[in-house]
């Protein structure tokens, strides 16, 4: 009986660490519940990070968002990145290959720019919003720069 129980335990403990996972590419966050109201949308919206430099770093670009709607930023390029808002209001973690960020509200609708903290010449904009990448931008990412 004592054996029975044992394996039971084992073959629990074994499922329970099989689902867990942590391939780090989390699945695209199910948008909250509630409505927004006012005609605005709860839809996530994805925005992809493509390798390529400057404005092309990011599709769509700009994106637009509103107040307190969702964004996720999936990595397609080959190497790690990390989004930050230029006014350093809202930030991912560092965004391995092929993985999702967390999702990251934005609190207003007003047209913001962000960038890439790890290569600064990707660039990217929200609600019209363009920006461009550093004049002095000479390594890889930059416009034109190759990747």
């Amino acid at each position: 009986m004592e054996r029975a129980r044992t394996i039971v335990l084992v073959m629990s403990l074994a499922a329970a660490a099989a689902s867990c996972g942590g391939g780090g590419s989390p699945t695209t966050p199910t948008p909250p519940a509630g409505g927004g109201g006012s005609g605005t949308t709860n839809a996530t919206v994805t925005i992809t990070i493509t390798g390529q430099g400057g404005t092309l770093a990011f599709s769509p670009n700009p994106a637009s968002v509103n107040p307190g709607q969702l964004v996720v930023f999936k990595n397609a390029d080959i190497v790690t990145h990390h989004v930050v808002l230029d006014d350093g209001t809202v930030q991912t973690a560092d965004i391995a290959p092929g993985a999702t960020s967390a999702a990251v509200a934005m609190g207003t609708s007003g047209s913001k720019t962000y960038h890439c903290m790890i290569h600064p010449g990707m660039v990217g904009g929200f609600n019209g919003a363009e920006a461009e990448p550093p004049s002095n931008c000479n390594q890889a990412y930059c416009a034109g720069g190759g990747g």
